[in-house]
């Protein structure tokens, strides 16, 4: 079983169900296969087989089965006389069925999300995204590497960890304020395009914000969110050109 993480890196990553809420989008959104779930079910039947609760669950498992069958039986003999094939080989067929069906429905959707996902992504939401994926990546590895040391190995500790864990606490928090940033602006475009001289004196002011925090590490990913500003503000101007 493995070890779990330190106190100090719990809620340190940023989530996918975080990164969702933030974005408004279906970010890092995978399709879902069903026998993936099954696997999982069973997986958990088989190390519950082999504990002390084995004859328990046997027994719950085989009544639900049994239960089951037979009321599908019941209603197949009282509304569907006319199904000449045997219960259990209808159930069977239903069961694949169904399961194909709900496979299908499970992709459109998945395919529906991924239709808004791209046509939403700007080139500033894949960068910040991209800074998520990296960040997320060295919390992982601190993780593993805690695992390495408590396995014995005193050579891999890491040194000044409290600092370490503190600079990944402000560039958590660079990153939020940077993904909210972006959602702001996107979702506010037509506005913004409409209005641009209102947001003109805030971009001069946020540039000079950027160049104050550039000497800071911990404020590259500020920064990233101030470019945020920049880029919106380019578009507009491509955007009126064309127009």
């Amino acid at each position: 079983m493995q070890k779990a993480v330190r106190n100090d890196l719990h809620g340190l990553d940023i989530s996918q169900k975080e990164l969702r809420k933030l974005t408004n989008l279906p970010v890092k959104d995978e399709l879902i296969i069903i026998i993936n779930p099954l696997k999982g079910i069973t997986r958990m039947i088989i190390d519950k087989l082999k504990g002390s609760e084995g004859a328990t669950v046997v027994f719950i498992s085989c009544s639900i089965f049994v239960f089951s069958y037979l009321v599908f039986d019941i209603i197949i003999r009282l509304f569907a006389t006319w199904i000449t094939i045997p219960s259990w080989l209808l159930l069977i067929i239903l069961c694949f069925w169904g399961g194909g069906v709900t496979q299908i429905i499970l992709y459109l959707l998945w395919w529906k999300r991924l239709k808004n996902l791209d046509k939403n992504m700007t080139n500033s939401l894949e960068i910040l995204l991209n800074d998520v994926d990296r960040y997320n990546a060295v919390i992982k590895a601190i993780d593993i590497n805690d695992q390495i040391e408590a396995a014995g190995n005193s050579g891999v500790v890491i040194q000044e960890r409290a600092r370490v864990i503190d600079a990944l606490k402000l560039t958590r928090t660079d990153l939020i304020r940077a993904l909210k940033t972006e959602r702001i602006l996107r979702e506010n475009k037509d506005f913004i395009l409409r209005n641009t001289e209102l947001f003109a004196n805030n971009l001069a002011t946020l540039t000079a914000m950027q160049v104050a925090e550039e000497a800071s590490e911990h404020g590259r990913l500020l920064n990233e969110a101030l470019q945020i500003a920049l880029d919106v503000q380019i578009e507009m101007k491509r955007l009126q050109t064309q127009s």
